[in-house]
């Protein structure tokens, strides 16, 4: 017997695992771009599906990541192929939970009696938009919260308390409902009591209402049907309350086997990564990859501007934390959501589009916001194509289509000139006939605002500054972009360095100053411009920092450590002024030689910037015979730069040189 059942559960738990896996595949299909992340959740929730006897305590996976990324989606979803959508309850944190009654909205307690979940049962319970449920306010006060407040006991160990205060209300409306009838009874004039100052004097009952009702039955834990509960008289329900009172059974609710998945976007822990991509537009894989960066740390940084840290504690170690996506995603998504308006089109009115490849070049160009998640694609791309495409069906059943012939849709995004010649618009065509339909592509628009002088100023700093970095560093930026949609400049973005050697600080004021350099070597130094002033103040604190505080210059001690005038401490900072302005001025001669010596270079990226906008770093790698794998930084932490020190120590230990060396050279530079 025993070997039989030992037998049955070795195939009900192989079973389960074939279905998770099933499961895991089914939403990898469904869902883009997030397959580490579908894999975590699986592995987070296998011992809850496939041996719930071993859970004692809910399950909790946090979710953390930009809005429009799949979160809700996720949980919907796997929700409905593990089969427990009648038992999977969505909880808007914000107060305005889908689906839940006026007096349920401030309760977790009285929305999991609502949704059917039973006592000690399974089911999936998610707290949506946690983000917004802060208890610590922005100054690290206790923030007042009204709503929700036994989430934290759900966290806990999943055993909710009864809600005493509930069923001392109930008693108080019985109790003053049979005060009532007693008063109404003893009364002789029944009439006069009925109304006060006009208005009738409100009855209460003396039987519970089906809300009442329903929190009686969940706090006592009873097994009668609301209907039947509804029909007690007030003695037979102030008998249950002194038995629910005086027994010794747990009066807890066990919640204890749910499925608890806390979603939100953690605004704080991607404001950092955030600055460090100038422009809505930013080349999507650079930053995926810098949101691939992003650990618990992070996550716990961000969760601690919103919450006590005993609160934190109860979310568990369990974040799963959402990358941004790439492009290769972003390129998915647009084929499928193109593919399904097509469709439907050809299914309303039998007309067959086919798209050029420059309509999901310019969808791409135009929609994708990668610092702001999705959820721009889709309103773009219904922005573009939906009454487009109604259009050129309608002049397409006129010419004849009827679906065994292609209509062609090519996107030109024009000039973005305010002419009618240089407006975006989509062309049909259709055998021999051809239509235009106008199109707004308003990223582009803003992208090509700038006339051509204001084009050849912006191309010509930002070449400055990208050529110099490259020559300096080693590698490409990220990005050099001119006609930018957010702002109407441009930028460089760099890679971020773990570590900053003199060498490396000199370099960067060196870079900061190009932008002015080039601007002075082609318009000459009369024609340089204000757009320098960042840069100026850039360079500036560097190089105090240089001489200041990393003792990089002829200082030792640090200049501007006190600001308390009586301290024995070293703060006059004006010592190392002069010193500053050399630095900076030796570092702007610099940055012009660099530009001087490689114009050819130099003015092959000015007209990449004028013809394009931006210029690949893989281009301007070969222009200057730059290695190419460094253009977009992988997730690793090795990725980002750093001097060859492993090679330095190496090379050191091999020389054998005394450590009194070093000290003997600095001791005569001070003599």
């Amino acid at each position: 017997m025993s070997n039989d059942i030992h037998s049955d559960l070795h195939a009900t738990l192989a079973e389960r695992s074939r279905h998770l896996q099933a499961v895991a595949h089914s939403l990898k299909t469904e869902l883009f771009g997030i397959d580490d992340i579908i894999d975590r959740v699986i592995d987070s929730l296998r011992a809850w599906y496939v041996l719930p006897q071993l859970i004692a305590r809910p399950v909790i996976v946090c979710l953390w990541g930009l809005t429009g990324t799949g979160k809700t989606q996720l949980v919907r979803r796997l929700a409905q192929h593990l089969g427990f959508y009648d038992r999977f309850i969505e909880v808007q944190m914000d107060g305005f939970s889908h689906g839940s009654g006026h007096r349920s909205a401030g309760s977790i307690s009285a929305m999991l009696a609502e949704s059917g979940i039973a006592e000690g049962e399974r089911g999936i319970l998610v707290l949506d938009e946690f983000q917004r449920f802060r208890t610590v306010d922005k100054h690290g006060k206790d923030a007042k919260v009204e709503r929700y407040q036994d989430v934290w006991a759900l966290l806990s160990d999943g055993r909710l308390p009864p809600s005493l205060s509930v069923l001392g209300e109930i008693e108080s409306s019985l109790a003053w409902a049979e005060y009532d009838q007693d008063r109404k009874s003893a009364d002789e004039d029944d009439e006069e009591d009925d109304e006060k100052d006009g208005k009738p004097r409100r009855k209460r009952r003396l039987q519970l209402s089906p809300w009442e009702a329903q929190e009686f039955k969940r706090c006592l834990k009873l097994r009668e049907s609301l209907l039947e509960i509804m029909t007690w008289k007030p003695a037979e329900i102030q008998e249950r309350l002194r038995a629910f009172r005086a027994s010794q059974e747990s009066w807890e609710t066990d919640y204890s086997k749910l499925l608890v998945f806390v979603a939100g976007n953690l605004d704080e822990m991607y404001a950092e990564t955030a600055k460090r991509v100038e422009d809505c537009d930013t080349d999507a894989d650079i930053f995926h990859a810098l949101t691939k960066k992003l650990s618990l740390i992070d996550v716990r940084k961000a969760l601690a501007e919103r919450f006590k840290p005993e609160q934190i504690a109860r979310l568990g170690n369990n974040h799963v934390i959402y990358p941004s996506f790439d492009r290769a995603t972003y390129v998915r998504l647009i084929l499928s959501i193109c593919d399904r308006y097509v469709s439907e089109i050809q299914e309303s009115s039998g007309v067959r589009f086919v798209l050029d490849a420059s309509v999901y070049e310019q969808i791409y160009a135009n929609a994708v916001f990668p610092a702001q998640g999705t959820r721009p694609l889709f309103s773009s791309i219904h922005a573009i194509l939906s009454a487009t495409l109604v259009n050129a069906a309608l002049w397409a059943l006129e010419q004849g289509a009827n679906g065994a012939e292609p209509v062609w849709l090519m996107l030109d995004a024009g000039d973005g000139s305010q002419g009618a010649q240089g407006q975006a618009k989509m062309v049909a065509r259709f055998r021999l006939a051809r239509r235009e339909f106008p199109v707004v592509l308003e990223l582009n628009r803003l992208k090509q605002r700038a006339n051509a002088d204001f084009r050849a100023l912006l191309a010509v700093h930002e070449a400055g500054h990208g050529l110099v970095y490259a020559l300096l560093f080693g590698r490409a930026p990220q990005e050099i972009r001119i006609n930018v949609a957010s702002f109407e400049g441009g930028y460089n973005s760099y890679v971020k360095r773990k570590a900053w050697s003199k060498q490396n600080t000199l370099d960067s004021i060196c870079v900061s100053l190009a932008g002015r350099a080039a601007e002075r070597l082609v318009f000459g130094d009369a024609g340089a411009t204000t757009g320098a002033e960042q840069d100026l103040a850039q360079a500036t604190e560097t190089a105090a920092r240089h001489v200041r505080h990393h003792a990089f210059g002829s200082r030792w001690s640090r200049t501007d450590v006190t600001r308390e005038a009586n301290d024995n401490l070293n703060t006059d900072v004006a010592a190392t002024n002069r010193e500053i302005e050399q630095i900076v001025a030796r570092e702007h001669i610099r940055a012009l030689e660099l530009i001087e010596s490689h114009a050819t270079a130099f003015l092959a990226v000015v007209d990449a910037l004028m013809a394009q906008g931006s210029i690949a770093p893989a281009e301007l790698a070969g222009l200057l015979g730059l290695p190419l794998a460094t253009a977009v930084p992988s997730a690793a932490p090795e990725a980002e730069p750093l001097d060859a020190y492993a090679t330095q120590l190496a090379s050191f230990k091999a020389r054998g040189t005394p450590p009194a060396a070093g000290a003997a050279r600095l001791l005569r530079a001070l003599a």
